[in-house]
């Protein structure tokens, strides 16, 4: 095996589901099916889904449900959730659903777990759901965790989740990565635009970290956005639509499907749009393999992550694929 940080690393791939203008939001959820499979293919160790409820850009909002499709659809390739939010569901629940898929797919079922909570107030209202939930993160993560192994005041035991093994791993933000240090658990912290802050998070994580039932050691996932091509304009042209969704859902506050590029290019945007745009389009692993190859290397050497989940959006799903095809080349290369 080559000695490069690149090598070493596991590459791992969340889609979001993001529904494209002009297209119903079904299809999204069917091409992240079919970009499952190219993923396994191209030799990929995980493919997450996520969680998103009443937001128009996003079709993914039952994540275990897209999950047992994901995991129908492949044969080898880990399937999980980037993740279920833990604070809109009761853990009983959480641990019935994730019973039910690795019984249905032994031994290739993760447990991605967030603390967030609806992103609106009517979000939250529908789900029954405030703010303050997300103070019990904690909590609901020991007593989701106590499901699998068994036992609990209420005499009731979580079928058929007793007794198996499904890997959890905390998503990280702030809070997020003590709790997954104290807790003993493998932490997925991004994004990479926000270096300082990432590292500061890793660090905490590894210095707080006790061994667990499991994990006996720290496990570090980074997630961002990466993106291949041919050219550094061509791989820029990638991060175009999600840079404008983003920048319109800071100004608008609704966001919306992607749109193509060339449709965003030509638009007027107010100065605070395009300020968000422009921020949306900077500090990503963006450019031709050489130039992403480059910054990896830059980015495991200063984290020392175990894994890369590579989380990115874009309107044309034939320039997504490529990228990912480009990415594994790079991975793949000296092992």
């Amino acid at each position: 095996m080559s000695s490069t940080p690149t090598a070493r690393t596991r590459f791992s791939v969340l889609d979001r589901s993001r529904t494209r203008e002009g297209h119903p939001p079904g299809e999204a959820l069917r091409d992240t099916v079919a970009l499952a499979r190219e993923a396994e293919a191209l030799g990929y160790h995980r493919f997450w889904v996520s969680e998103h409820h009443g937001v128009p850009g996003v079709a993914g909002s039952a994540p275990t449900v897209l999950a047992a499709a994901v995991a129908s659809a492949t044969r080898t390739i880990r399937v999980g959730t980037g993740g279920v939010m833990l604070p809109n569901h009761q853990p009983l629940v959480v641990a019935e659903q994730f019973g039910v898929l690795e019984s249905l797919f032994p031994g290739r079922i993760d447990m991605g777990l967030g603390r967030s909570v609806g992103f609106t107030d009517g979000v939250r209202k529908a789900l029954g759901r405030d703010k303050e939930v997300t103070e019990d993160f904690a909590a609901q993560l020991v007593e989701l965790l106590g499901w699998f192994e068994g036992g609990s005041p209420t005499g009731v035991r979580a079928r058929p989740a007793e007794g198996l093994r499904v890997p959890p791993f905390v998503l990280a933000m702030g809070e997020g990565a003590r709790i997954a240090a104290r807790t003993g658990l493998p932490m997925v912290i991004g994004d990479l635009r926000g270096r300082e802050k990432m590292l500061r998070g890793i660090d905490q994580y590894r210095s707080l970290f006790r061994p667990s039932a499991w994990a006996e050691e720290p496990y570090v996932v980074i997630s961002g956005t990466v993106a291949v091509a041919g050219t550094e304009q061509e791989a820029r042209r990638l991060l175009v639509p999600e840079a404008w969704s983003m920048a319109y859902a800071r100004t608008h506050g609704t966001f919306p499907p992607l749109a193509p590029p060339e449709g965003v290019e030509a638009r007027p945007m107010t100065s605070k749009e395009r300020g968000f745009y422009e921020a949306g389009l900077a500090g990503h692993l963006a450019g031709t393999a050489d130039q992403v190859a480059h910054g990896l290397e830059t980015v495991l050497k200063e984290t020392g992550a175990d894994e890369v989940l590579v989380t990115t959006s874009t309107y044309d799903r034939v320039a997504l694929l490529d990228s990912y095809r480009r990415l594994a080349a790079l991975f793949t290369a000296d092992r």
